[in-house]
């Protein structure tokens, strides 16, 4: 099992970018442009379903995964009838 999860990060888009971009010290002002230049980079991953999927099942709260940011994660667990329960 810990080898597929190994195998799609090999195939991230973001393997070769700066981390500190997924993890904007805020959402809004001079953070908003990080937020989009890091969603820009998960547009053309070709693992961001796993990625968002594992992040949602680890319960990360902070930083960009699979596209969203935190609060993003959070609002569609609230809305999934799965985050209800």
């Amino acid at each position: 099992m810990k080898s597929d999860h190994v195998e799609w990060q090999h195939r991230a888009a973001c393997r070769d970018e700066d981390p500190e971009l997924f993890f904007p010290v805020s959402e809004m002002g001079p953070g908003a442009r990080q937020v989009a230049q890091a969603k820009a980079v998960c547009a053309r991953c070709p693992v961001r379903a796993e990625c968002l999927s594992s992040a949602l099942d680890a319960g990360l709260d902070y930083g960009i995964f699979g596209g969203l940011t935190g609060s993003e994660r959070r609002k569609l667990v609230r809305r999934s009838p799965a985050g209800a329960a």
